[in-house]
C-alpha cells in the first residue's frame, strides 16, 4: 500500500501558502489534509468523502454541523466521524450538541440544527448588541410569537392566540417507548400531532409513524384518535376537555363561536347539558350507551357544530 500523502492547513499560513496547499488538496496531490477548523468556511471539495472532528466537544454547534458539511458534496457516500471524550466527562451543552448533531443526519435538517444552536447558546437581543439575550429564557418558539403579537399590537391589528386544548382522558394515550424508543423523536411526534391543522395532517402524521416504527400498541392507537380530537376543539375555541365514557366537560374560551343564544336554547332544551358562568360546558351520558371518552367527545362536537 503505498504511503498516504499528507497536507496541513492552518490559519497561520500565509495566504499565498494555504492557498497553494488547499488547492493541491483539491487537484489531489495530497491524499489526507490535517486542518484546523479553517476549513468550514464555504470549502466544496467534491472528492473528500471522509473526515475526522478531534475534540468534537469543543467546537459548537454550527460548527460541527458545517464542518460535517464538507464531506458528501458528490456522489460518493461520506462519513463524519466525532472524537470526543467518554460521555461521563462531557458537559451536559457539549453532549446535547453532539447527540443533535447524530440524530438530525438526514436532508433539510439544517433548521433544527440552527434552532437548537440558538436554543442552546441564545440568540441575542433582536434590536440590540448583546450577544445572549432573552431567547434562551423563553424558548425560540415563544419567542417568535412575542415578536409577532407586539408587532400585530403596534399595527392595531387583532391579536388571536391560538389555542392548544389539553385533554384529560379516562384512557392510555401516549407512545410507549418500546415503540419510538428515540427520546428526541418521540418529542418531536408529540409536538406534531398536537400542532396538526385538521384531520388529513393527524392521518398523514399517523401513517409516517407507523411506516417507520410498524403497527400502534393500543395506547398510541388511543393518542392518535385523542390527537384527531385536537383540531375541533380548537375551532370551538375550547381550552381544556374533560372526558370520560359518562361524561364530557368542555372549557370554553370567552371568543368560543357557538353563537350565545343558541348555545344558552340547547343548555336549556337538553337537560343532559348544564353551563356554568365560567363557560364550562358538561354534557352527560348514560353508563349504559357504547363508546369510549374519545368517541363521547366526538358526540358532543357534532352535537355542537349543529348549533353553530
Amino acid at each position: 500500500m503505498p504511503e498516504a500523502r499528507i497536507a496541513t492547513a492552518h490559519g497561520q499560513l500565509r495566504e499565498g501558502l494555504l492557498e497553494q496547499v488547499m488547492t493541491d488538496f483539491v487537484a489531489g496531490r495530497y491524499d489526507v489534509l490535517c486542518s484546523t477548523a479553517i476549513v468550514e468556511n464555504g470549502l466544496d471539495i467534491s472528492r473528500a468523502n471522509t473526515i475526522l472532528i478531534d475534540r468534537a466537544d469543543n467546537f459548537g454547534l454550527s460548527q460541527l454541523y458545517q464542518l460535517r458539511g464538507r464531506v458528501g458534496r458528490s456522489r460518493e457516500r461520506a462519513y463524519c466521524y466525532l472524537i470526543a471524550p467518554p460521555e461521563s466527562q462531557l458537559s451536559d451543552e457539549a453532549r446535547s450538541r453532539i447527540e443533535a448533531l447524530t440524530r438530525f443526519s438526514q436532508l433539510g435538517s439544517g433548521f433544527q440544527i440552527a434552532s437548537l444552536d440558538m436554543e442552546l447558546r441564545g440568540a441575542g437581543d433582536l434590536l440590540g448588541a448583546e450577544q445572549s439575550g432573552n431567547v434562551a429564557a423563553v424558548g425560540l418558539d415563544l419567542f417568535v410569537q412575542m415578536l409577532e403579537d407586539a408587532v400585530a399590537e403596534l399595527r392595531g391589528e387583532p391579536i388571536v392566540h391560538d389555542i392548544d386544548p389539553e385533554l384529560t382522558l379516562d384512557l392510555e394515550h401516549y407512545l410507549p417507548d418500546d415503540y419510538v424508543d428515540d427520546v428526541g423523536l418521540r418529542l418531536s411526534l408529540y409536538k406534531r400531532f398536537a400542532m396538526a391543522d385538521d384531520d388529513d395532517a393527524v392521518a398523514d402524521i399517523a401513517a409516517e409513524m407507523e411506516d417507520r416504527f410498524g403497527p400502534p400498541p393500543p395506547p398510541a392507537l388511543a393518542f392518535v384518535r385523542a390527537m384527531g380530537l385536537k383540531p375541533a376543539l380548537r375551532a370551538l375555541r375550547a381550552l381544556g376537555c374533560e372526558a370520560t365514557a359518562t361524561r364530557v366537560t368542555l372549557h370554553l374560551a370567552q371568543d368560543c363561536p357557538l353563537p350565545a343564544d343558541r348555545l344558552v336554547k340547547l343548555v336549556g332544551a337538553d337537560k343532559r347539558y348544564q353551563l356554568t358562568p365560567d363557560l364550562r360546558l358538561t354534557r352527560r351520558f348514560g353508563a349504559g350507551e357504547p363508546g369510549d371518552a374519545v368517541d363521547r367527545v366526538n358526540s358532543v362536537i357534532a352535537e355542537l357544530r349543529s348549533i353553530a
